[in-house]
């Protein structure tokens, strides 16, 4: 072999050793770096993890609350709207019918009876005819006929809120979907108590608001914009529950609430009358809606001729009775 042939290989076996050397050295490099991301993909991972697990246990959570809240409204619908509650409502509505009418003819038997006995000597004074309308069934009368010129309005309202729900529909018309339990409740309202009285409670201050809301309704239809709704309620939180419930069901915003809007909210029955009074001489409707109570209505109120109060569950009362009775027990 020549020596240029054997310069020749030393030179392209040094070549060889140097890319050898080189990418050894490169290796070294991509294993040095394998290493730096495998490190901080085990700092990484765990925490990662530990994010997902308090994700997972939130969302577990949220979805136990929810199924709890889909329960309880269930079962709320099925005590409140099932055909049991229009059932006992026809049957209640049936028995006042037929305490009415036997009261009626009470009363029209009590006034053809002689109070003193007739005098031999004097002449027989044919008795006059009882009245047709007993003094006792007047009021009725009177308030079933404070809306009886408006019968056709307050039905087609109540057959397009029950049949043909607008939930988009301009502000202070009733945007949400009207069973026929809240129906019954708005007709007797105006048809029977003639805009002044207390209703049932549907068992929850939400379905309260809607009939309200529907009443409301109603009314800004009777007497447009001079209407104005004055709600007393025992508390801020209820205020706030009124507030936007009624925002919710006729589609107002804040603007129409307080001294310049459509509808005021008050703590005080005191101030609610004085309001309403001051009302009353500007030629203005105020129309008093008083939250679920006791069972009585401030007589500060009575004066005026629009006013709704709702009446608690006579069941809830007993156990709510109860219960106090038993934590008095405890405390003893």
């Amino acid at each position: 072999m020549e020596p240029s042939d054997v310069a020749a290989l030393t030179a392209q076996i040094q070549e060889l050793q140097a890319e050898i050397a080189r990418l050894q050295a490169e290796k070294a490099d991509w294993q040095n770096q394998l290493q730096q991301v495998q490190s901080q993909y085990q700092q990484v991972l765990p925490q990662a993890l530990r994010e997902l697990e308090e994700r997972k246990q939130k969302l577990q959570i949220s979805i136990e609350q929810l199924e709890r809240r889909q329960e309880r409204i269930q079962k709320e619908m099925r005590s409140t709207f099932a055909g049991a509650s229009q059932d006992i409502a026809v049957r209640v509505q049936g028995f006042k019918d037929y305490l009415r009418g036997a009261l009626q003819d009470l009363v029209a038997s009590v006034e053809e009876l002689p109070l003193l006995p007739t005098p031999p000597s004097a002449p027989v004074v044919e008795p006059e005819p009882p009245s047709p309308v007993p003094a006792k069934a007047a009021p009725l009368k009177l308030a079933a006929a404070t809306y009886a010129d408006q019968v056709e309005v307050i039905e087609e309202c109540l057959e397009q809120y029950r049949t043909q729900p607008d939930y988009y529909g301009p502000a202070w018309q009733l945007r949400r979907t009207f069973e026929p339990v809240h129906e019954e409740r708005v007709r007797r309202w105006f048809l029977e108590q003639g805009g002044r009285g207390a209703l049932r409670s549907l068992g929850s201050r939400l379905q309260n608001i809607l009939v309200t809301a529907a009443i409301i309704s109603i009314l800004r239809q009777l007497y447009d914009i001079d209407l104005r709704v004055l709600v007393l309620a025992n508390g801020p939180e209820r205020l706030g529950e009124w507030r936007r419930g009624l925002q919710d069901c006729l589609g107002i915003s804040r603007a129409d609430f307080g001294a310049d809007g459509g509808i005021l909210l008050f703590e005080s029955p005191e101030a609610l009358a004085q309001k309403a009074d001051r009302l009353e001489r500007e030629d203005l409707v105020p129309f008093i809606v008083m939250d679920e109570g006791d069972g009585t209505v401030p007589v500060g109120l009575l004066q005026f001729p629009l006013w709704l109060t709702f009446a608690p569950d006579p069941k809830k009362m007993r156990q709510r009775q109860a219960e106090e009775d038993e934590f008095d027990f405890k405390l003893f």
